[in-house]
């Protein structure tokens, strides 16, 4: 018998605003009483159900049971900025495309495959536009540097003839409002979705296919014979095949350690205006990654603003409300220097999300024990990186061959890091100096 003992169990603090604005339609269940199952899913997150959808349409009337540690959306998965982006995009080196033009198109081809698998599902269960808008995205560029850093991009997207548009500083006015920035790079190919929401559709539009049981933390995850099954505080769930779709909580379950970076984000979002900041509906990436992420949504209780900037790296997969509360404080300043006419409008909620990358940029994929297949890293990307990955995972635990995962699994594992002191001081220094150099696209 293999058993695992689950000591450190998930942490994510503040509340997310995207959780907070996002109707919740179908109680809660917890795990009460010992089940089992033909496929085991842990996580509920973006990799968890586009796994459990998979198995779905792979095995009709399969037993799936998916678990999680907390609340629907509550969780990495309804705290991101919502960006299903197609073109490359690597955090971890601090530019937005990645390889040569040949690993581009690779990845691309990828991203957009797991893109389709999502607007399939968004159509299937009805999602609204608010939720799933297939609307491409902005790279909004503040600085002279900024504008380099949009020339490499859009030059590097016509090397590989892939569609762009430029936009001057008057139809960025016109677009949010606000003269901060001097131009963008619009591409067509992202979808922008309100994460909490699309997570909760999600969920429900799977219903009875799939049993879902939240705030059930997995303890422990045993095998005896051919069958695993994981404990909760109140009751198992036992089957022969497990996907663990928890990103960097991978972890806590024994895997990849030593391999993978674990790096928090911070957001708000800002109370309801109205008739300001251009028009209802808008989204921005910086055009250097470790600027500030702006989205304008509109709902019938009015406009809010969500920002999110600045990055923290937390070896231990936690960061805390005072450090919440001081990013806060400079989303507050960026904010302002933004929009002066709305200066002061409060904040609803501010919160910090996880991220996971690997120094190399490979995702934590594949069997990691026998019938346990990990669907975990998405390198700073969660929403398709991780719905790629809970695909691929369940593709590759049934045997099925596809071009995709041909080219998904052709990854080095990710690296091992340096040593615990040498690896936290180096990212802390390359963190705060990447920061330094966005300056006013910050």
């Amino acid at each position: 018998m293999n058993t695992l003992k689950v000591r450190k169990l998930p942490v994510d603090t503040g509340r997310s605003g995207w959780e907070a604005i996002a109707p919740r339609t179908f109680p809660a269940r917890a795990l009460d009483g010992d089940i089992t199952a033909d496929w085991l899913i842990i996580g509920a997150g973006f990799a968890g159900l586009a796994a459990a959808r998979r198995v779905t349409q792979l095995h009709p009337g399969a037993r799936i049971a998916v678990v999680d540690a907390r609340e629907l959306a509550l969780g990495p998965a309804g705290r991101n900025s919502g960006y299903m982006i197609d073109v490359p995009h690597n955090v971890s080196t601090g530019g937005y495309a990645v390889g040569d033009a040949n690993d581009s198109i690779r990845e691309m081809a990828l991203n957009r495959f797991a893109i389709d698998f999502a607007k399939q599902a968004a159509a299937e269960y009805e999602m609204p536009v608010e939720t799933f808008d297939p609307c491409g995205k902005i790279n909004a560029a503040a600085t002279a540097n900024g504008e380099k850093h949009n020339a490499d991009f859009s030059g590097a997207l016509a090397r590989i003839g892939e569609p762009y548009r430029l936009l001057d500083t008057a139809e960025m006015r016109e677009l949010t409002g606000t003269g901060y920035y001097r131009s963008g790079v619009f591409t067509p190919g992202a979808v922008l979705i309100e994460p909490a929401d699309y997570i909760r559709r999600f969920a429900q539009g799977l219903g009875s296919k799939i049993a879902l049981y939240e705030n059930s933390p997995v303890t422990e995850l045993a095998r005896a014979g051919k069958e695993w099954t994981a404990r909760t505080p109140r009751g198992s769930v036992t089957a022969p095949k497990v996907i663990l779709g928890v990103n960097g909580h991978i972890q806590s379950f024994g895997h990849f350690k030593g391999r993978l970076m674990h790096v928090f984000t911070y957001a708000s979002m800002t109370a309801p205006f109205h008739h300001k900041a251009g028009r209802d509906r808008w989204a921005l990436l910086p055009a250097d990654p470790m600027g500030a992420t702006i989205r304008k949504i509109t709902h019938a209780e009015g406009s809010r603003i969500v920002i999110r900037s600045r990055f923290t790296y937390n070896p231990d997969l936690e960061t805390t409300e005072g450090t919440v509360r001081r990013m806060a404080k400079t989303h507050r300043a960026s904010f302002d220097a933004r929009y002066p006419d709305l200066r002061g409008l409060p904040f609803d909620y501010s919160w910090g999300g996880r991220l996971c990358l690997s120094w190399n940029h490979s995702p934590a994929f594949g069997e990691v024990e026998e019938n346990v297949y990990s669907a975990c890293c998405e390198n700073g990307l969660g929403t398709v990186k991780s719905t790629l990955a809970g695909i691929m995972a369940v593709d590759l635990a049934s045997g099925r061959q596809s071009e995709q995962l041909d080219i998904y699994r052709n990854h080095l594992p990710p690296s091992r890091l340096p040593p615990a002191p040498i690896a936290t001081i180096g990212a802390r220094i390359v963190i705060r100096l990447q920061e330094i150099r966005a300056g006013r696209e910050g």
